[in-house]
């Protein structure tokens, strides 16, 4: 409104268009529309003395536009129909952009953001004004708080392997002071905030009453404004620090500004033009950075002080002395026991006894040791391994692992409990291929269970005696229940016990015949002995009376072309 003030302030003056245009720097045609309401109401320059108040009221009367801005934008009909969606969107701490988003999107609103910021700053300065407004917090006592973020730092080529990694940098301020600690990392793990923590406590030689970080997983599980979840391994930390863990809500940064403010710093004047030659380099060279560079710089909400110097005065004594024993990094994890009765744990599966099959468990690992967790309850401990299977036979049901812990030894020693037969059998079994023939020699123990010890020790004996120390056997006798029977005189019928001892022993009562006068006399009456009359079946009763006299073997009649041959 004033410049068209001044535009006809300046005509009725007796200055030319072309001439106030030059003067004011504004286009002719401009001029022109802004005098041709004077010219028609019949004023012309040099008349009556006007001031520029009255040089106002004309410009309302004959442009309306220029004193009401509402009624140059066009749009603003449109959003005044949203005014009470506006308005509570506001009240809900809704930001502008995303009101003219969703107005946009689910309301068909064809005005711009710019538009929609221009209504809002006119028509409800109330609302904008409240949202505003900044709640000055008091500065925590020193030693009280410590606030804690990750920060982007840059790219860095590992000189070792040509690779390229993202470097982050940890960063923990403790505001009384703006005293800070930065410790790069190329991971955002459990582990490296837990190192970081711990870095850092030892960095200002103590720690403060109260934690703030970010709503990281690493940190927090579950955030919330009143009930946050906080993570088991940095509870553990935080339990053995004797600090207590205050998240900042979701999305708000201001809740924790000394570690917001300082990354830009912390990336221009230690990162950017700088190289390191590994990340324990880059470590090492943080923590002299905090020292010597930042802990030294004049810091203007200190009044121009060194955060160093006023950490050193008023906030090193006031911090929590650290505890004498070295906090023991572990790690929680969740994992499910599969049928194997086995649960993974990073790269490794680790046995749990099989009464916890299909539960969901949780599991803390540490560097040497990693502890399985049933509802709380300790089920199983293993020394941690960098991948494979732990297994502990023990957590198996007792009928699932009889043959792999009932090794060789554990058959002989529980032959030793029976009886020296029992020994004698068990040793036969085992002596060659030992792990071929185990079952047999569980099987045979396995007997005792039904038999008992007394008996079985018997029926080895027994087994031994009829020469067929085999599970078979031993089980026959005690079935038959003839392992006390007393043993059969001998008969002259070597039987099948015979043929296991040799030829000496089948042929043991064989009548002595004449010996043959020629080789070939020889081979025939070796040929004509009858084998089916001394053969049995190892599963024939021994019980069964033999002949009573031997059997007498003659030999054949050689024939002349045997003779000749």
């Amino acid at each position: 409104m004033t410049d068209v003030t001044e535009i006809l302030v300046h005509w009725y003056a007796g200055r030319s268009q072309s001439e106030v245009a030059t003067s004011l720097g504004v286009d002719r045609k401009t001029i022109k529309k802004y005098v041709t309401p004077a010219i028609e109401a019949g004023i012309t320059p040099g008349g009556p003395a006007m001031s520029t108040a009255d040089w106002a009221e004309l410009t309302g009367k004959w442009f309306p536009a220029v004193t009401d801005t509402r009624l140059r934008q066009t749009t603003w009909p449109q959003i005044e129909q949203h005014r009470d969606y506006i308005a509570d969107m506001l009240k809900a701490g809704v930001t502008q952009a995303t009101i003219w988003q969703r107005l946009r999107d689910e309301r068909d609103l064809q005005a711009s953001l710019a538009s929609l910021k221009r209504w809002v700053a006119a028509n409800l300065p109330e609302e904008v004004r409240r949202d505003r407004v900044t709640v000055l917090m008091d500065e925590p006592e020193p030693g009280g708080e410590a606030q804690i973020d990750y920060g982007h730092l840059g790219g860095w080529v590992d000189p070792r392997t040509g690779k390229k990694r993202r470097v982050w940098a940890f960063v923990m301020v403790l505001p009384a002071s703006r005293h800070m600690f930065v410790r790069p990392v190329l991971t955002m793990d459990q582990r490296a905030w837990t190192e970081c923590h711990v870095a850092a406590f030892d960095f200002f030689g103590g720690v403060p009453d109260r934690l703030v970080p970010d709503n990281l997983k690493t940190g927090v599980d579950k955030p919330d404004l009143y009930d946050p979840k906080i993570n088991r391994s940095y509870a553990e930390l935080a339990e053995h620090y004797g600090t207590l863990v205050d998240p900042a809500r979701a999305a708000k940064p201001k809740d924790k500004p000394r570690v917001e403010r300082p990354m830009p710093y912390v990336r221009d004047s230690f990162w950017r033009g700088r190289e390191f030659v590994s990340l324990q380099h880059m470590q090492e060279q943080a923590v002299l950075w905090c020292r010597e560079v930042a802990g030294r710089r004049q810091c203007r909400p200190l009044g121009g002080a060194a955060p160093l110097s006023v950490f050193d005065a008023v906030e090193a004594g006031e911090l929590n002395p650290l505890p004498g024993k070295r906090f023991v990094l572990a790690t929680w994890s969740t994992g499910t026991i599969g049928p194997d009765i086995h649960v993974r744990v990073g790269k490794s599966l680790y046995s749990v006894p099989w009464r916890h099959l299909g539960r969901r468990v949780d599991a803390r690992e540490t560097a040497t040791v990693v502890q399985i967790f049933d509802n709380g309850e300790l089920i199983a401990t293993h020394g941690r391994r960098p991948a494979g299977k732990s297994t502990d036979l023990s957590h198996y049901p007792p009928e699932k692992i009889a043959f792999k812990m009932r090794t060789p030894t554990w058959c002989r020693s529980q032959a030793a409990d029976i009886g020296p037969a029992c020994v004698a059998l068990i040793g036969g079994l085992l002596e060659v291929n030992a792990l071929f023939r185990l079952r047999a020699a569980q099987g045979v123990l396995g007997l005792a269970d039904k038999h008992g010890a007394a008996r079985l020790e018997k029926a080895c004996a027994r087994a031994i005696e009829v020469g067929d120390p085999t599970y078979r056997t031993v089980k026959g006798i005690l079935t038959a229940g003839t392992e006390a029977d007393p043993a059969p005189e001998p008969t002259g019928d070597g039987g099948a016990a015979a043929h296991l001892h040799g030829p000496s022993q089948l042929f043991a009562n064989v009548v002595a015949l004449p010996t043959p006068s020629t080789p070939a006399a020889q081979d025939h009456a070796s040929a004509s002995v009858d084998h089916d009359t001394v053969t049995h079946d190892e599963r024939v009763d021994r019980n069964t009376p033999a002949p009573a006299e031997p059997v007498g073997l003659a030999p054949a009649p050689a024939t002349g072309s045997e003779e000749a041959s």
